[in-house]
C-alpha cells in the first residue's frame, strides 16, 4: 500500500513514522514529487490495519496498491521518472538515442564508432564486451578489455556507455567502466542477477524476454527496485510469435501500454526486434511516434564484416538519417530529440 504523508509534517514526525513502520517488519520505499511525499509499503505489516495507519501522526492518506507490481506502477509514483545515464537524462520530455556496434571488436574500431556516434549527435554509446550467443562457437566478446576500450572511446568523445552484464560476478567490473548496465532478453528472469542489480546505485536497462508478458516484465523490474535501485529503463525488443518473416515481432502496442501503467522510462530496440537493416529505421519511427522515451540501435562502419549481428547493423549514413527523422517526429508530437553537440570542427 501507499502512505501519502502530510507535506507540513515536521521531519521528526516523519522520522518517527518511518521507524514505527520499519519496526513492524515492512520494507519502505520512498516516492517524491512536487509537493508529494509517500511511502510504499511492501511485505506484511504486523499489528496494523488500514484504519490504524490512517490515524498515525503525519499521515494524510492511505491507498491500497492494486497492481501486483508495486514500485514500478504509476500508483506508486504518478509522475514520470527520469533516469540519468552518466549526465544524460532518459525519460521526461526528451527522446534519447543510444547507438554503437553489437560487439566491441577492437580498440581502434570502437574509437572510430564513438567518433561517428558523437558526430551523429547520439549521446550514449552501446557495445557488447560479453556476448551471449546462441552458438558456443560464435564470437563471445573481448571481456574486460572490451569494456576498457569502450570506456576509453566514450570518454574521448564525451559519451555515456551502456553494455550488457550477463552474470552477477561481473557487476564490480561493470561498475568500473559502464554508466548503464543492460540486462539482456535471455536474462530478464534471472532473478539472482536482478537481486544483485537491486543492490547497486547505477541505472539498469531491462530488456523484455522474447516470450515474456508485460506483467512478467514488470515483475522483473520489481526485483531490481525492491532492492532499492529505482533507476530502471524498460526496453521493448520484440517477442517471439508464429511469424518467420522477421526475427521477432516488434510489439509497438507495448509502448503506449507501458507508458500508461508505469512511471519508468520506456525505450525500443528495433535492431534486435527486426534483424533486418532496412527495416530498423521504420520501426524506430513507429516507436517514437507511439511514445517511446528513446531508441537503441546497432550500427557499424562495415556491417558485412561485423563479428556479430551484421545484417541488422545500420551504416553510418543511415544513423544520420535515423537522427534526422526522429528529430522531426519528436517535434511533431511535442517532444525534442536529445542530441550531443557535434565535435568542434565537424
Amino acid at each position: 500500500m501507499l502512505i501519502v504523508l502530510d507535506p507540513d509534517a515536521p521531519p521528526a514526525v516523519v522520522a518517527a513514522l518511518r521507524a514505527r513502520l520499519a519496526d513492524a517488519g515492512c520494507a519502505l520505499h520512498e516516492s517524491r514529487g512536487d509537493g508529494f511525499l509517500a511511502l510504499g509499503l511492501v511485505g506484511p505489516l504486523a499489528g496494523f490495519t488500514i484504519e490504524d495507519l490512517r490515524r498515525l501522526p503525519g499521515v494524510r492518506q492511505v491507498l491500497p496498491l492494486r497492481e501486483s507490481f508495486k514500485l514500478a506502477s504509476r500508483e506508486f509514483r504518478p509522475g514520470p521518472t527520469v533516469v540519468r545515464v552518466g549526465s544524460v537524462p532518459v525519460g521526461g520530455e526528451a527522446v534519447t538515442l543510444m547507438a554503437g556496434p553489437c560487439s566491441v571488436e577492437s580498440r581502434e574500431h570502437i574509437h572510430e564508432m564513438a567518433r561517428l556516434t558523437r558526430a551523429a549527435g547520439v549521446p550514449i554509446l552501446r557495445g557488447g564486451a560479453f556476448k551471449p550467443r546462441t552458438s558456443p562457437y560464435a564470437f563471445q566478446g573481448l571481456g574486460e578489455a572490451g569494456l576498457r576500450h569502450l570506456r576509453d572511446a566514450a570518454d574521448a568523445h564525451g559519451l555515456a556507455v551502456v553494455s550488457e552484464v550477463m552474470d552477477a560476478a561481473q557487476i564490480p567490473l561493470f561498475l568500473e567502466y559502464v554508466d548503464l548496465l543492460q540486462v539482456g532478453a535471455r536474462n530478464m528472469q534471472n532473478y539472482s542477477l536482478l537481486k544483485e542489480l537491486g543492490r547497486i546505485r547505477k541505472p539498469i536497462l531491462l530488456k523484455r524476454g522474447p516470450a515474456a508478458t508485460i506483467q512478467e516484465w514488470f515483475m522483473s523490474a520489481e526485483y531490481v527496485m525492491a532492492g532499492g535501485n529505482y533507476d530502471v529503463i524498460l526496453c521493448e525488443r520484440g517477442i517471439r510469435t508464429f511469424e518467420t518473416a522477421t526475427r521477432y515481432t516488434f510489439d509497438v502496442s507495448a509502448v503506449p501500454v507501458l507508458k500508461q501503467l508505469t512511471h519508468l522510462p520506456v525505450i525500443a530496440d528495433p535492431s534486435h526486434a527486426i534483424g533486418v537493416r532496412d527495416k530498423v529505421i521504420p520501426l524506430a519511427r513507429a516507436a517514437v511516434a507511439a511514445g517511446a522515451d528513446g531508441v537503441i540501435v546497432e550500427f557499424h562502419t562495415a556491417p558485412e564484416e561485423a563479428l556479430s549481428d551484421g545484417p541488422q547493423a545500420l551504416y553510418p549514413e543511415q544513423l544520420g538519417q535515423l537522427v534526422r527523422e526522429l528529430r522531426g517526429i519528436s517535434e511533431v508530437i511535442g517532444r525534442r530529440l536529445l542530441e550531443a553537440a557535434a565535435p568542434a570542427g565537424h
